[in-house]
């Protein structure tokens, strides 16, 4: 058993409307599947990803409209990085976000890959990170866009930071668990503070890290519009997660179990400072229940919720796609 990298991050957001703007009109990323929450179906799960929804590329939203603004601290994932294929690129969104009046950082050396921090509209911490040098997991196949020129567009998700107390405890889980191993520290920018260090899966590279910070001055996270909810891993395939089931019990850490969630199979569970993780096949993939070419055009609803479409639909307020 291996796991392949990173393969989506969810998040939380207020206002799915313009969620979905700024992630495909500003951002450029296609809306792949447009389906609500399966465990709370009163409200929209959107799910953002390359032009072809590959897992590694998808950053996905779970709408909450009385949500507060979140707490930044302890205890999260607290940065969520988005790939670009050339240092290049990122100049490119350094005037994007100049024009478009989006809150951003400086272009700075970050492991010895060029990144450019930046915040939507609900204060989400975002990093474009180049890919310029990476020599790992392959990016996916960015979405066309009318003003983004396609050598510019997102082709996946990067390294994710956690911020914890006690690093020794999500180092040991990450690794001696879940088969993660030592890459590479880099100071932090916080004055007092351990160094960060970088774990790696897989093939590794940019699509592959987890940068884990450790903090003693911070409160503990507080859930809210802009937080991260869960950072999911891949696994190759449904035997494979059955044995991934099975190993996670065995190390006594307590588990959802098996779960199908219909576009992939699932496993939740968290890890000892309480960040949630999940486990996620590659497949079956978003185009099982819609064309290609149309993906994220309607509503979704998996076969074990299609029953109940009348009465979900009913709860939502509609959405327009682009």
């Amino acid at each position: 058993m291996n796991l392949k990298g990173i393969h989506h991050v969810s998040l939380l957001t207020a206002n799915a409307e313009k969620n979905l703007a700024f992630y495909t009109d500003i951002l450029g990323m296609r809306l792949v599947k447009k389906t609500v929450n399966q465990d709370d179906t009163s409200m929209y799960h959107l799910f953002y990803a390359d032009a072809e929804g590959n897992p590694g590329t998808e950053i996905t939203f779970f709408e909450i409209p009385m949500a507060a603004a979140q707490q930044y601290g302890i205890n999260s994932v607290s940065a969520t990085s988005l790939r670009v294929a050339s240092d290049e690129a990122l100049s490119f969104w350094k005037q994007r976000f100049e024009a478009l009046k989006v809150p951003h950082g400086e272009i700075t050396d970050r492991t010895g890959r060029n990144s450019l921090s930046f915040a939507d509209f609900e204060g989400t911490k975002l990093i474009l990170v180049s890919d310029e040098h990476n020599s790992g997991v392959a990016g996916g196949t960015p979405w066309t866009h009318d003003d983004i020129p396609s050598q510019y567009g997102i082709i996946g998700l990067g390294p994710i930071k956690l911020t914890v107390r006690k690093a020794q405890s999500t180092i040991n889980v990450l690794t001696s668990v879940m088969g993660f191993r030592h890459k590479a520290s880099y100071p932090s920018w916080f004055d007092g503070q351990p160094d960060i260090i970088v774990l790696e899966t897989g093939e590794g590279g940019t699509g592959a890290e987890v940068h884990i910070e450790e903090r003693n001055d911070l409160p503990m996270s507080r859930p809210g519009r802009g937080a991260v909810h869960h950072v999911a891993f891949r696994v190759d395939n449904e035997e494979e997660m059955r044995q991934w089931v099975n190993h996670i019990e065995q190390h006594n850490l307590p588990s959802s179990g098996f779960v199908d969630r219909y576009y992939f199979r699932s496993l939740y569970f968290r890890e000892p400072n309480g960040i949630l993780y999940e486990l996620a096949t590659d497949g079956p993939g978003f185009d099982t229940d819609e064309d290609m070419e149309h993906l994220g055009e309607t509503l979704a609803l998996p076969p074990f919720l299609e029953p109940q479409r009348e009465e979900i639909e009913a709860k939502l307020k509609p959405l327009r796609t682009r």
